[in-house]
């Protein structure tokens, strides 16, 4: 008997498909969510918050689109392991690992063992844990698509956010990794990431960088910006936009893809 390989460059879409994303309750999580129903797709809402999903889920529901929300903690073995029990109704194939959080904003030195840990148990090893939950299933399909957020940080400098990019490179090496791990059952499997996004934790950062060089926000936020080649900052729609256009690249598995408006580190 010969055995049909799957076919890993041939198109599958988005429509008529479910994906899950984490951290979905807004930001990035919210724009990626509303960017795949937008596609066609049936979107699982994940989250550690019930009020924040509820909302993006009733987004998607008043432009005729299908989603549902489960709450978990990504961090937690425990906490995935029962959603991926709760899903089992669901024939997951689009995988958004999103959920992450910033870390302290401080010298190297004057970061508590606790902060370090706690930045690793969300961007790290969440994402891990929901690979390790979600591919089974891929695998026996053979096929499936697994996006994770990483970000620019850490390919350069960003000054006094060890933990955070750190995090983002492990992010990006288990990917590399990951893809050549399962690309023979057709499951691609790839890193987006996205430069400074406006949103809240943009404005922190402006916050504190004013406070720290005695300027203005105006100022702290312009001197930053006037790095990249377009002069802004990435839009969170800008972000969904992309994890569409990655879905639809035939061929596409290992890889990184920048979102940085052409920013550079000086």
């Amino acid at each position: 008997m010969v055995t049909t390989r799957p076919d890993p460059i041939a198109p599958r879409g988005i429509a008529g498909r479910t994906a899950l994303v984490s951290g979905a309750g807004n930001g990035l999580g919210r724009a990626i969510s509303l960017a795949l129903s937008g596609a066609g797709a049936r979107v699982v809402l994940v989250g550690r918050r019930q009020a924040p999903l509820e909302a993006v889920c009733g987004e998607i529901a008043s432009d005729g689109g299908s989603a549902r929300v489960a709450l978990a903690d990504t961090s937690s073995p425990s906490s995935v392991e029962h959603l991926a029990e709760d899903l089992a109704d669901e024939t997951v194939s689009i995988l958004i690992n999103n959920a992450g959080i910033a870390g302290p904003v401080a010298p190297l030195t004057d970061i508590e063992p606790a902060d370090w840990d706690a930045v690793f148990d969300v961007n790290v090893r969440g994402v891990y844990l929901m690979c390790r939950a979600f591919l089974p299933s891929m695998i026996e399909r053979r096929a499936g698509d697994i996006i994770n957020l990483a970000s620019v940080s850490g390919k350069r400098p960003l000054t006094r956010r060890t933990p955070y990019a750190a995090s983002k490179m492990a992010v990006i090496g288990l990917t590399a990794t990951l893809a050549h791990e399962v690309g023979t059952y057709g499951i691609s499997v790839n890193t987006l990431s996205p430069g400074p996004v406006r949103g809240e934790r943009m404005e922190r950062n402006f916050r504190l960088e004013a406070e720290r060089t005695g300027t203005s926000y105006a100022e702290a936020e312009s001197a930053f910006v006037s790095r990249a080649a377009f002069q802004r900052l990435v839009e969170e729609e800008d972000v969904g936009a992309a994890v569409v256009a990655m879905l639809n690249m035939r061929g596409l598995t290992g890889a990184d893809i920048d979102l940085s408006a052409g920013m550079v580190a000086r």
